[in-house]
């Protein structure tokens, strides 16, 4: 690490001996989404860092072994980067800026390539196999991502899908999932279609709103800009100049991947997305996601990312569940 390096012009990193090192943000507001409410931020940096916080003014104090306060140092580079190009600070970045600190000049870099910025908040790139993911959702006709709960397939899909869609790049957003019946029969539950198969989208909504706000995504759904339907209402149709998803495609067979993938017209992009481990089928050999993966990996125009447990953002503890059960898997076979 240099004497001094400078960020932005609004930090400046002083090493003072072998075991401290002075921290001066000169930006009041990028300071204070640093170090969090009631210091939170700095409290768990020191934590992950296993390194000693002094916090006073505009200047912070980082005493610990030599690696330690550089991997604090690096996570404070990319906190300030965060904040410069979003103006936001979130719990997720604590965790990430320290969790990639042995690549984290090429993490960052390929972060803030990938910055999605919609009306509600700025995305980036949280691992490297997120990075390749919305890469690849921006240069790519069709993509398939494969991977656990957490891991953003989903969620980064329907940002750049509909951040495309306010750039008038395309003209509508579709999203889709097979309405797999969990315990009830569709015919059976209350209300018209849309509201049959509202909560198998619910996830989709819940990405839409976060990302553009209710009152935007009402209006785009209600203009037929954004559509949210079952797969079934795929066939027969040619998806022109649109942003189509399919997800929780675990659930889907072979075919329907198949008929979803051939509806693909002019200046389009299809994404599919599943979990090979959570397949709600009753019969799970019917799961169509992993054999259309190995049917098309060998065509280049088509980019196929898996996702991995290093790859979830959600809550650590994920991670360390989704490990469980894959530990769990791999003993009962052998």
């Amino acid at each position: 690490m240099s004497e001094i390096s400078k960020l932005d012009q609004n930090l400046v990193i002083k090493k003072i001996d072998s075991e401290t090192v002075n921290l001066l943000v000169a930006d009041n507001e990028m300071l204070m989404s640093i170090v969090g409410e009631f210091d939170q931020n700095l409290k768990d940096l020191a934590k992950l860092s296993n390194t000693v916080i002094f916090f006073r003014g505009n200047s912070i104090t980082c005493k610990g072994k030599k690696e330690n306060i550089n991997v604090f140092c690096e996570a404070i580079k990319f906190l300030a980067n965060k904040y410069f190009l979003t103006k936001i600070i979130e719990k997720e970045d604590i965790l990430f800026s320290v969790k990639k600190n042995i690549e984290l000049d090429k993490s960052n870099i390929k972060s803030f390539q990938q910055l999605i910025k919609t009306p509600r908040k700025s995305v980036i790139a949280r691992s490297e196999k997120q990075s390749e993911y919305i890469k690849s959702l921006k240069e790519n006709e069709i993509v398939m991502s494969l991977g656990p709960a957490g891991t953003g397939k989903s969620f980064l899909a329907v940002s750049v899908g509909v951040t495309m869609l306010m750039e008038k790049k395309i003209e509508r957003v579709i999203l889709s999932r097979p309405a797999v019946e969990a315990g009830e029969k569709l015919g059976f539950l209350p209300g018209d279609m849309k509201e049959k198969v509202d909560p198998y989208l619910r996830p989709l909504y819940d990405a839409l709103y976060e990302l553009f706000g209710a009152e935007k995504i009402t209006k785009k759904i209600d203009s037929g800009e954004i559509e949210i339907a079952p797969l079934a209402f795929m066939r027969g149709r040619t998806l022109k100049n649109c942003f189509a998803i399919l997800d929780e495609a675990q659930n889907a067979t072979e075919t329907q991947i198949k008929m979803f993938l051939t509806r693909i017209g002019e200046n389009s992009k299809l994404v599919v997305n599943g979990d090979p481990s959570q397949i709600d089928l009753i019969n799970k050999s019917q799961s169509g996601l992993i054999k259309s993966k190995n049917i098309l990996k060998d065509l280049k125009e088509i980019k196929i990312i898996e996702f991995d447990h290093n790859d979830v953002v959600r809550h650590p503890l994920v991670s360390k569940i989704i490990r469980a059960y894959q530990k769990k898997s791999t003993d009962d076979k052998n």
